[in-house]
This record gives C-alpha cells, sequence and structure tokens, in this order.
C-alpha cells in the first residue's frame, strides 16, 4: 500500500485508549497525548497541545473524536469546549514564524510540544506522541505513526491545537490583509502563492521556508 492509500485508511480508524491503558496498567495515571499542528504552512506559528485524560474515565465527546484533519470546523470548535472542559489537565504550546525560521521546523516543533507538556497542571507522568520523540523530556514515552487517528488523547491534542491555530490566523487576517490567512490558515494554496507574488513575504511568513517551498512550485 502506498503512503497516501495507508494514510487515507487510518482516518476511517475511531481512535481507543489502547495506549492510554498500556501505561496505566504499569502505573502512570496522567498520560498525555501530544500532537502539533501547522508543521507544513508557510505563515504563522506551529501550534502543539498536550492533553491528558484518564483511560478508565467516562467522556462525552469519546465516540466523536477523530483526528483534527477529517472533522469539520464546527465538529473541532464543538470538540475543543468539550476536550478542555473535561480533560484532567491541558497545554498548548506556541512557537512563533521567526523561531521557526532561527531553528528550523523540526527543533520549533519539538519546542511547541515541550512549551505545551510543560504547561500542563497536573504535571503528566508518561508521554504519548504523534510520530516525534522528545529526548529532552525525561519521561517514559512513546511516539507513534498515525497517533491522531489511533490514540484518543493524540487525537484530542490534534483537536486543541488545531482550533487554537485556527483563532490565531483568523486573527492576523485582520493585520495582514491580501494573504486570504481566514481561509488557508497559511497554508501553501495556489491563492496564497499568488498573494506573495503580488504582496512580497509579510513579518508572519516563513521566509527560508517560504523560499524552499516557492523554489519547488515553480520548478
Amino acid at each position: 500500500m502506498n503512503p497516501q492509500a495507508s494514510r487515507s485508511a487510518f482516518l476511517c480508524v475511531h481512535p481507543t485508549f489502547s495506549e492510554e491503558l498500556a501505561f496505566y496498567h504499569k502505573g502512570y495515571r496522567l498520560t498525555a497525548g501530544i500532537d502539533e499542528v501547522g508543521r507544513g504552512a508557510l505563515a504563522g506559528p506551529v501550534v502543539a497541545s498536550a492533553v491528558v485524560l484518564s483511560p478508565v474515565g467516562s467522556y462525552s465527546f469519546h465516540n466523536k473524536v477523530r483526528d483534527s484533519k477529517v472533522l469539520t470546523a464546527k465538529s473541532r470548535q464543538e470538540l475543543f469546549s468539550m476536550i478542555v472542559s473535561e480533560a484532567i489537565t491541558s497545554g498548548v504550546g506556541i512557537v512563533s514564524s521567526e523561531t521557526i525560521d532561527a531553528i528550523g521546523i523540526v527543533a520549533a516543533t519539538k519546542l511547541a510540544m515541550v512549551s505545551a507538556v510543560n504547561k500542563l497542571i497536573p504535571k503528566a507522568d508518561s508521554l504519548l506522541i504523534d510520530y516525534i520523540k522528545l529526548n529532552d523530556v525525561d519521561l517514559p514515552q512513546k511516539s507513534i505513526t498515525h497517533g491522531d487517528s489511533l490514540c484518543v488523547s493524540i487525537a484530542c491534542a490534534s483537536i486543541v491545537a488545531k482550533v487554537t491555530r485556527d483563532k490565531i490566523m483568523e486573527e492576523f487576517e485582520k493585520q495582514y490583509h491580501g494573504y486570504g490567512l481566514c481561509n488557508n490558515k497559511g497554508y501553501g494554496t495556489q491563492a496564497h502563492y499568488q498573494a506573495i507574488d503580488s504582496l512580497g513575504l509579510s513579518a508572519i511568513h516563513r521566509k527560508s521556508f517560504c523560499h524552499k517551498q516557492y523554489r519547488m512550485q515553480i520548478s
């Protein structure tokens, strides 16, 4: 199966608490699911969220949660409110486009994730992370490919991060007109590239990233 087909298959999966339960049975009671949004965008920050749920708890959103990418904006907003209200704790980390240009997107993504973890009260005692390994965090952790489709707490983190970042980009639209940020959320749509051609890069565009992507577009 090719990577795209494999990804499409995972998008249909209902996330479960199996990974959280595995940590729970080892004695860990505060396992945080972690995910990021905005890693591939041309403009705006990368945003990560960490969400702690009890795998033996009861949640009104459990059967509705999916990877944020397959949900409508309305569903994400409704789930966001339920998640932040019912979770044991949640945290958000935001890393700006300037920092992304300075340290690179991989390091910036990890920085956002660590920031989200550090905001959890009470503190997490273990981590489940979508794809990435946080070597600088001294906690038991597991990196899960397609974790946002398979794991409830990671899926919840993807929703919290997505809703948070979308709101940030909608606010940026008021300041940086003409790029269609309310619609494209900073990602590289054809209209967004055309706006960059016409207006140049704004203060929230990732300069090195945009130049690299633009070269790919015209090559």
